[in-house]
């Protein structure tokens, strides 16, 4: 889950040849591996939990969506999110609703709890106005299984199909990109070396987790946070010192992703009636950019004050050759290759100590458990 500072950036590059392979194909839907599909997480994710919220960090607008067969939900992206990706290699008939839409029986597959600028700590995003931190994630998902036990007609169901399902984390990221590394707002930098910072907020991260797994949860993945010290806003606040990319908010996050793969054998260890799966989600490439690709504008569209696609205005042509969608999100061809990548892998630098598709085989009943 490593990656050397001073060329992270070229983790976000992909080579046409993966391009060519997955060839961006449509879902190919089928008979679901597993019953049931959770997700919780940041903008990375959110598909539409913070459209009617008061808060600058949402995107319900075109030119989002464009590329997406049900056009501008509120994902931050120009398609499909990693957990989009994910929901169609799990053979889903359709994507995961969020939480702010989903009723009806439609929740017994799943909910997407996901909400842009959200973070593992409460006050993370703030500054944006209001967004589901996951702690609120978490009671928005007991509110899900007092629901679903009502569906299937008592808590002891609820729970057996539960135990059955896939739940997937992509969270972190704003925990430095809009706290640790905001000293204007946040003042965890003053109070935390990068150092202590991972300890706790990894500290913070086991609790929740733990709780999930009060819930019911058995299968569980864990996404390492990117490399935002390369996206194009942190290039541009910061500037790189000659650097490819912010090595310093590399630096940081590589401290958290090194104690969550400690973190997910410890929880193993813990709950062997669980499995946790940490996912590295940069995706390595040879050095320099492959040909097509933009050298000098990395995102696809032109941006507002906060980083976010002016609404309204065209994107660039060629979106399957550009990296960034806007300043701080991966356009879907990204998306593609690292969700790819996290379901299937036979290496454990890419998801340990095992890759989704295997994970979603798991047996609970077949494993005893320590409390």
């Amino acid at each position: 889950m490593a990656c050397e500072t001073k060329s992270c950036c070229w983790n976000w590059v992909m080579a046409f040849v993966f391009i060519s392979v997955f060839n961006l194909q449509s879902p190919v839907w089928g008979k679901p591996a597993v019953p049931c599909y959770f997700v919780f997480g940041d903008s990375l994710v959110d598909s539409g939990n913070n459209n009617n919220l008061a808060t600058d960090a949402k995107v319900n607008y075109w030119p989002y969506g464009i590329d997406f067969p049900k056009g501008p939900t509120g994902r931050f992206c120009n398609g499909r999110t990693i957990a989009d990706v994910t929901a169609e290699r799990l053979g889903f008939d359709d994507y995961i609703p969020p939480f702010a839409t989903a009723n009806g029986p439609e929740i017994i597959k799943g909910v997407n709890y996901a909400s842009g600028s959200a973070g593992i700590r409460d006050e993370t995003g703030s500054h944006q106005g209001v967004c589901i931190s996951l702690n609120k994630q978490l009671k928005n998902h007991k509110i899900i299984i007092s629901r679903i036990a009502g569906f299937l007609g008592s808590y002891h169901s609820a729970y057996e199909h539960l135990k059955k399902c896939l739940y997937s984390f992509t969270i972190g990221s704003n925990d430095y990109i809009n706290n640790y590394f905001l000293p204007q707002f946040y003042n965890s930098s003053q109070l935390y070396t990068p150092s202590a910072y991972a300890r706790i907020l990894s500290q913070q991260y086991s609790r929740q987790l733990k709780t999930l797994h009060r819930y019911g949860a058995r299968k569980v993945t864990l996404a390492g946070i990117g490399a935002i010290g390369c996206t194009p806003n942190a290039t541009s606040y910061y500037g790189t010192n000659g650097s490819l990319c912010v090595d310093k908010m590399n630096s940081a996050v590589q401290l958290f992703n090194k104690r969550l793969v400690t973190l997910v054998d410890q929880l193993n260890a813990k709950h062997q009636d669980s499995k946790f799966i940490a996912l590295n989600t940069l995706v390595q490439t040879p050095p320099g950019f492959p040909p097509g690709f933009n050298m000098s504008t990395l995102r696809c569209c032109d941006v507002n004050d906060f980083g976010l696609c002016i609404r309204a205005k065209s994107p660039c042509s060629q979106r399957a050759t550009h990296i960034f969608w806007d300043s701080f999100h991966p356009a879907e061809v990204l998306n593609l290759i690292a969700a790819n990548k996290a379901f299937h892998s036979e290496a454990t630098s890419d998801a340990y100590p095992t890759d989704i598709q295997r994970l979603v085989h798991f047996n609970p009943e077949a494993h005893s458990t320590r409390s």
